[in-house]
């Protein structure tokens, strides 16, 4: 298990490896019948039936970067099992985003096909299903397979290289690399709307932007990883501008059916402002948001295991992420996720300082968790960590659809 830990994790997994985390010292969690959390609740033009969200968990199960039958098994089977919004694994708007090898795509017509696949499966399942959008930036490295096949360099906001990193799948595990500045960062925009469009096509009932965990709009976002001194970088205004415009596309393509997901708090792949820029960034971000009347906005709060360690010291900006960003968004539903227990969950939803959480682990290992939940069943499936990425050689469906069902 330590092992593991030191092993370099996928951001939304990373996330999601600790939204059971008692799991992690322990075989069995036993969940009393919750009631709030099953009640439905509307999000854009979509009507979910509950509140427990399947978070953005990347599993590396594609063909190349093309969806499979395998992928539409994992998906369905937690349809199935009660998930109220299925949020996709990160899919790439480009491959030049790419940091993980067998990590989907949909910038082409076979990825559109097989999400379309996936998406019809889930539908026919009694599931809603939201596409999130994501991109690397600088958390790619110049030698992994995919991006080498793009033929086009690591791109972030400036030229600084996040701390950190472990490329398992490159010869003798590199940390990260210097990117090149992304010249016209009107050009990715562009792509993340041809995403969009994609993904409207593909069936999906909504598109999450990926705001998160150090990837490429975060780092737009954060002042110690965008140092431009263009219209992209410098004053608050100027680092959001990105996720904003990326936003205002996203909403031509899918009006209200859009969400977003961020985590203030830093930490993972090198994240962290002081936190007065943290809440004068994410609070004008989340201001021109509510404007937008997204569908939902996912705050990722802070949880130890996501604080990463540079120089002796901890990186991430530890504040209460849902008592400082939630009442900028009067007009928006706001979804917790990190460390979320079935009971906490209830109290979030019954207080009302959430619509809805999202919770990752545990929908990993409990194919059936909505279900358990409601029936109030122990969660007892101990997560595969040996394949929790699948392995070259070894059967994908291990760790992956493997895990018991006990109520469907």
């Amino acid at each position: 298990m330590e092992e593991y830990k030191k092993t370099r994790l996928d951001d939304s997994l990373a996330i999601l490896i600790f939204s059971q985390f008692t799991l992690l010292n322990s075989n069995r969690v036993f969940c009393t019948p919750m009631s709030v959390l099953f009640t439905p609740l509307r999000l854009g033009s979509t009507t979910i039936s509950n509140r427990i969200g399947m978070s953005a968990l990347t599993r590396n199960r594609s063909s190349g970067t093309v969806p499979n039958d395998l992928m539409l098994e994992y998906y369905v089977q937690r349809a199935k099992g009660g998930a109220g919004l299925i949020v996709s694994e990160g899919i790439l708007i480009t491959r030049q985003g790419t940091e993980w090898p067998a990590a989907p795509g949909i910038w082409d017509k076979s990825h559109i096909d097989g999400w379309k696949k996936i998406t019809d499966a889930v539908h026919e399942a009694g599931g809603k299903m939201y596409a999130q959008l994501a991109h690397g930036g600088r958390a790619n490295h110049p030698h992994a397979p995919e991006q080498i096949a793009a033929g086009v360099p690591v791109y972030a906001p400036s030229a600084i290289s996040a701390r950190g990193g472990k490329f398992r799948f490159i010869p003798r595990e590199p940390g990260y690399a210097v990117p090149t500045e992304i010249p016209d960062p009107t050009v990715l925009i562009a792509q993340f709307k041809q995403a969009a469009l994609n993904a409207k096509e593909a069936g999906f009932d909504g598109v999450e932007l990926h705001g998160a965990n150090g990837y490429l709009v975060h780092q737009f976002l954060d002042s110690t990883a965008n140092h431009r001194t263009d219209k992209w970088g410098g004053s608050v205004e100027n680092r959001t501008r990105f996720a904003l415009e990326i936003l205002k596309e996203l909403v031509e393509v899918w009006g209200p059916d859009v969400a977003l997901k961020i985590s203030p708090t830093g930490g993972y792949n090198d994240m962290g402002m002081p936190l007065q820029d943290t809440i004068d960034t994410f609070g004008h971000l989340l201001r021109e948001v509510n404007e937008m009347n997204l569908a939902y906005v996912t705050l990722v709060r802070y949880h130890p295991f996501f604080d990463v360690e540079f120089d002796g010291k901890k990186r991430a900006t530890q504040h209460d992420v849902i008592e400082t960003f939630a009442p900028f968004l009067t007009n928006t539903s706001v979804f917790v996720n990190a460390g979320i227990t079935p009971t906490e969950a209830e109290e979030l939803v019954g207080s009302g300082k959430a619509a809805g959480v999202f919770l990752g682990l545990n929908w990993i290992t409990h194919p059936d968790l909505g279900r358990r939940i409601k029936a109030g069943k122990e969660l007892d499936n101990v997560i595969d960590f040996q394949h929790l990425h699948g392995a070259e050689g070894v059967d994908p469906a291990l760790g992956y659809t493997d895990y018991k069902e006990a109520i469907y």
